[in-house]
């Protein structure tokens, strides 16, 4: 004897509000960075640093023959 087993086909739901509550956000993001981040990466300026120099002070001779004891 075989068995036989019906099981009920998967129910989609699609009219599903979440859907579309999540297509106005990601629209209203958009537009909110076309609003105000673009202007405001186009206003942003280099970070400037300034960082001193090292003091190097080089002797004018510089005697290289060194004489080692024996």
């Amino acid at each position: 004897m075989t068995t036989t087993i019906n099981s009920a086909t998967p129910n989609y739901d699609s009219g599903s509000p979440g859907f579309l509550i999540g297509i106005v956000a990601i629209i209203g993001f958009a537009i909110l960075f076309i609003f105000f981040g673009i202007p405001a990466m186009q206003n942003m300026e280099p970070i400037q640093l300034n960082i001193p120099a090292p003091q190097v002070v080089i002797p004018n001779k510089i005697d290289v023959n060194v004489q080692q004891s024996k």
